[in-house]
C-alpha cells in the first residue's frame, strides 16, 4: 500500500512540474497546422486557379459551324396517286408459272425420284 501511494505522489508531483514549466495548461485543440498541412504548395495552387476560373459565357451563335441545320424529308407519294387500274390489268394478263411445266404448258415428262433406295446386298455367312 505505501508503494502504491508513492507511485501516485511521483505522478501528481510529475504532472504538477510539467503545468508549471509550460506556465499555461496544455489544450487540445482540434485544428492544428502541421507540416504535411504547411508544405501542399500544388493543392494551394491549384484551389487558388480552380477558384479564379471564370466559364465563357455561351452565345447563340456558336454551334453554327458545329451542328447541321434540320430540313424535314419531303412526304412520300401515296400508293392512291399512282395508276391502280394499269398495275391490275398488267397483273391479270401476265402468264401464271406454276412449278414443274414446261413453258409451253405442258407437263415434264421427266421425273426424277430423289428418294429412290438401292437394293441391299445380302451378306454371304460362311
Amino acid at each position: 500500500m505505501f508503494t502504491q501511494t508513492l507511485r501516485a505522489s511521483r505522478s501528481s508531483i510529475a504532472r504538477v512540474v510539467r503545468q508549471q514549466a509550460t506556465g499555461t495548461i496544455a489544450k487540445r485543440t482540434f485544428i492544428t497546422p502541421t507540416a504535411v498541412r504547411r508544405a501542399d504548395l500544388v493543392q494551394d495552387l491549384y484551389l487558388r486557379e480552380l477558384k479564379a476560373y471564370k466559364a465563357p459565357a455561351v452565345k447563340a451563335t456558336d454551334s453554327e459551324g458545329q451542328v447541321q441545320t434540320f430540313s424535314a424529308p419531303s412526304p412520300p407519294k401515296s400508293p392512291e396517286e399512282a395508276d391502280i387500274a394499269k398495275e391490275l390489268q398488267a397483273y391479270e394478263a401476265s402468264a401464271v408459272e406454276i412449278e414443274g411445266q414446261a413453258e409451253g404448258g405442258a407437263a415434264d415428262s421427266q421425273e426424277f425420284d430423289w428418294f429412290e433406295e438401292e437394293p441391299e446386298e445380302e451378306e454371304v455367312h460362311h
